[in-house]
């Protein structure tokens, strides 16, 4: 799979993957704009998203309600580091969920790949090329 980064001015990176732009910028602060996330924000964001999507498919597999559905992400950062030591993702069930459920919904939230791809991560190279 290649992807292809671009640099549309100022502070503004873009990845193009599968046909999609997917538009990051930093905010003021940083000396961007803030029109987009920052790309830090989308690593999270990835996280939160593909959870939820192995929730979500667990609950529509079962026609489980979910429309009070919600889920949390929090993160602790290290003082020291000023790294993130901690993500915890919340899922906030409806009324109605089956007790039955709750220990497989946990575990299904658990089976993202990008939460699988943090606990044993990729190498990652990078090389130049003129």
């Amino acid at each position: 799979m290649d992807m292809e980064i671009k640099f549309p001015g100022g502070k503004k990176v873009d990845a193009i993957y599968k046909g999609f732009t997917i538009k990051t910028d930093q905010p003021e602060h940083e000396g961007g704009e803030g029109t987009a996330p920052d790309p830090f924000s989308l690593f999270l964001i990835s996280i939160g998203t593909c959870a939820g999507f192995y929730v979500l498919n667990f609950c529509q597999k079962r026609n489980i309600n979910t429309y009070e559905l919600k889920m949390i992400l929090r993160t602790e950062i290290n003082m020291e580091t000023h790294m993130i030591n901690k993500i915890s993702i919340e899922i906030q069930l409806p009324k109605d969920f089956p007790d039955s459920y709750k220990n497989a919904i946990l575990k299904t939230a658990g089976l993202c790949a990008v939460k699988k791809h943090l606990e044993k991560p990729p190498t990652i190279d990078i090389s130049l090329k003129k």
